[in-house]
């Protein structure tokens, strides 16, 4: 009988060729063909476990073979929520049951709108908006006052589709409803040509409206109505009143403009600068936020006009400068109304009877307002007096410039606070679009308009299936549509579903979960502390990836990911990774198959969600077993059958193969002591009588502490001398004939002085090669 080191060399010294050996074996190869051609189409727990076949094949790659017959039992792994730590197979103190759990489950991970991840992506991507919308009206701005002066016609105008938004937007023109030839025709008119459009259309009919709406409120206010016909004179009137505002906005545009009858312009006198900054203000003004732009254009109207108020009702009546003192003095709130302003400022901080003292309880603000103006207690100016000085402006327009987008902060955390409510109690797609919460934050953070977009548009944009090309969303061409879809993880049927992450939530813990234990099982408290950061960050950066490409260009997810694999990063690089993760893994000259560790570099790339493209997609959870438990299984079930074999002729080159494969698992003693097979190489290692098993647990574990220093255990060429010894005492204990040579050469306490590859050659002199 050859020694066990001998035969145990001969298997390990080239694993990926003994295992591709048991893989041509006829009756191996006919059951992982099987497998491999069904696994897929298990549908439920009892399709599994009444499919002996596939369910034994799975069984054996774990380990698991003698638990084949306890179906009840396995049904109870299968079915527990890896989530719980209180589950079934969270509980159970063998690690075989939760890994076996981990690759055959229909959990896809928990339903939920949104994760916290996308959570963060679309508050940041509304924040961004908001900024992003003075940032805009600073460059249409910058667009418009430069093209505008370029302009030679009314046509060249219109046909400039920035100018033409821009004008439109100052002057409320639908851009969708217009007419051009009305447009055309407002432009070229002049207001003191009796001839032009102006005077010969738009006037008598706005003299006309004004007479019906007269009309309207006057028999409105008569009475003697139904209440029918009180709607309906309402009705007009509303119309009545939009239709005269409409022609007093038309009549305003062919103000600022400067065409002659023929629609034709001198280059740079479409305009006057005086004109520009009106339609500026305008543009600027429609937008309800106040944009740094549209402060610095009230600071300036507020610096200029100021100095020519002489009273206070002059003051108030201006809507532009009330609300700058409002905002300045921080006194919008609603019960704050015009009196209230003008008995601040007509009042003197000095008298303690006065308005601000008594009524204003000496209010901070009431009393700053009142400092500065100068108006006196009946509204007016003092004779040589101003409304105010030059430094009461400054520090009036200080004021405004650090409150003025107060309200809108405000009303930006009221948003995001009734979104998030919102959002956490969605349940489909027809209670995204059903709140406004919901709809209008979500379309206005990836720049879309909720006024004006379909809400049919928006539900099968949601409801799209982006791993198919010719899907609806793509057939927009607009990318903000994806955006929106990516944010949400609604199915195709509108119920909110699993979200697409890079890895599933189970296999992101277990990869943190490996990680730490690797780094820190070995380690001080600050490498255990450390390794703790590093798993947190793990997890909460692999659920914001979106592609292959965002996880390779943060080399800190990829450093963690590599290790937790049992991959050493060092000379890894961004560029082979992608060709990893790129490859065929069920061709054996692919990249990734001939790499020396391939199996780790395939547990690597499978416990990721990406397509051939490098984007993460939603995980296929229609079949019972994961991707990456599919591939664990091939390759823990060739191991299995290689152990197996060479246990039929030798059962210390099975504990050898065994305990090569799971030292590299082996936390501390207990790791050790509570797996049989382990236990037993330990035992014949270090001569042990088979007393040792029966002792207190704790003190076999001191034991174990004491002779086997775990660390060396992932030192491959540690790991082979302790093998090596293992194998001549193994055969010593059980009679086995031994080789003098390998005898004296294994003998010298726990390490052993020659290499595997010189064993190899000895044995082949004995035997005669």
């Amino acid at each position: 009988m050859v020694s066990t080191y001998l035969d145990y060399n001969l298997i390990a010294r080239d694993m990926k060729v003994s295992l591709n050996r048991v893989s041509e074996q006829t009756v191996v190869a006919r059951d992982t063909q099987y497998y491999r051609d069904n696994i897929g189409n298990v549908s439920s727990v009892d399709d599994f476990l009444d499919d002996y076949r596939l369910y034994s094949y799975a069984m054996k790659a774990f380990g698991l073979g003698d638990m084949i017959d306890s179906v009840a039992f396995m049904r109870k792994v299968l079915e527990s929520d890896l989530s719980d730590t209180s589950s079934f197979a969270n509980s159970l103190t063998d690690d075989r049951y939760r890994e076996f759990a981990l690759a055959y489950s229909f959990s896809g991970g928990t339903a939920v709108s949104q994760t916290e991840a996308q959570l963060d992506e679309i508050i940041g991507l509304y924040d961004t908006s908001i900024l992003n919308i003075a940032e805009t009206q600073k460059e249409e701005s910058r667009y418009y006052n430069v093209m505008i002066d370029k302009i030679t016609s009314v046509d060249q105008l219109l046909n400039n589709d920035r100018l033409r938004a821009y004008v439109f937007t100052a002057f409320g023109i639908d851009e969708s409803t217009y007419s051009r030839q009305t447009i055309r025709s407002v432009l070229s008119s002049n207001s003191g040509d009796a001839s032009s459009y102006e005077n010969t259309v738009i006037a008598p009919k706005l003299s006309e409206l004004e007479t019906a709406r007269a009309a309207a409120e006057a028999q409105l206010t008569a009475g003697g109505l139904t209440d029918e016909e009180e709607a309906e004179l309402e009705s007009k009137i509303t119309t009545y009143t939009n239709s005269i505002a409409t022609l007093n906005n038309y009549i305003d545009l062919a103000a600022v403009f400067d065409f002659t009858s023929d629609g034709t312009v001198t280059a740079g006198a479409a305009q006057t600068d005086e004109n520009k900054l009106a339609v500026d203000d305008l543009y600027i003004s429609r937008n309800s936020r106040v944009t740094s732009q549209a402060a610095l254009l009230n600071k300036a109207y507020f610096e200029e006009t100021v100095a020519s108020i002489t009273t206070v009702d002059e003051l108030i009546a201006d809507t532009r400068l009330y609300n700058y003192i409002r905002t300045a003095f921080d006194l919008d709130e609603v019960t704050i109304v015009s009196a209230t302003i003008k008995n601040i400022l007509t009042s003197d901080p000095d008298d303690p009877d006065s308005y601000v003292n008594t009524i204003g309880g000496g209010d901070e603000n009431y009393l700053a307002l009142a400092n500065a103006f100068n108006f006196q207690e009946d509204g007016t100016l003092a004779d040589g007096d101003s409304a105010q000085t030059s430094t009461q402006t400054t520090l009036t327009s200080n004021r405004y410039m650090t409150r003025y987008n107060d309200k809108d902060d405000e009303a930006d955390e009221k948003a995001v606070s009734a979104y998030k409510s919102a959002v956490a109690g969605m349940t489909s797609v027809d209670d995204f679009i059903g709140s406004a919460s919901i709809y209008d934050f979500a379309l206005q953070a990836v720049g879309l308009d909720p006024d004006t977009e379909s809400t049919r548009t928006i539900k099968r944009v949601l409801t799209s299936d982006l791993t198919d090309p010719k899907s609806f969303i793509y057939t927009l061409k607009d990318e903000r549509y994806v955006t929106l879809a990516k944010l949400f993880n609604f199915t195709t049927e509108g119920e909110v579903g699993a979200p697409a992450l890079a890895q599933s939530e189970t296999q992101i813990q277990e990869t943190a979960k490996n990680y730490i234990v690797i780094k820190s099982r070995f380690g001080s408290d600050e490498d255990k502390t450390k390794a703790q950061e590093e798993g947190e960050y793990y997890t909460a950066g692999i659920a914001k990836l979106s592609s292959l490409d965002e996880f390779l260009a943060d080399e800190r997810l990829v450093t963690i990911a590599l290790e937790a694999n049992g991959i050493d990063p060092e000379g890894v690089t961004a560029d082979f990774l992608r060709g990893i993760f790129t490859s065929d893994l069920d061709d054996p000259e692919s990249a990734i198959n001939e790499q020396e560790n391939s199996a780790a570099y395939i547990s690597l790339v499978t416990s990721f969600n990406f397509d051939s493209e490098g984007n993460v997609l939603r995980e296929d959870r229609d079949s019972i077993v994961t991707r990456h438990g599919l591939y664990e299984t091939l390759d823990q079930y060739l191991h299995q059958t290689l152990e197996e074999q060479a246990g039929e002729n030798n059962e210390g080159v099975r504990l050898a193969l065994y305990f090569e494969r799971k030292a590299g698992t082996i936390v501390d003693a207990y790791d050790l002591l509570a797996d049989d097979a382990l236990a037993e190489v330990f035992r014949t290692i270090f001569s042990l009588p088979d007393e040792f098993s029966t002792m207190d647990i704790d003190q076999q574990a001191k034991i174990v502490e004491k002779n086997l220093d775990l660390e060396k255990l992932s030192d491959p060429a540690e790991l082979k001398k302790l093998l090596a010894r293992f194998a001549v005492l193994y055969d010593l204990e059980n009679n086995t004939e031994v080789d003098p040579a390998v005898s004296v050469l294994t003998s010298s306490g726990s390490s052993v002085g020659i290499s595997a590859d010189t064993l190899y050659t000895l044995s082949q002199l004995r035997m005669g090669g």
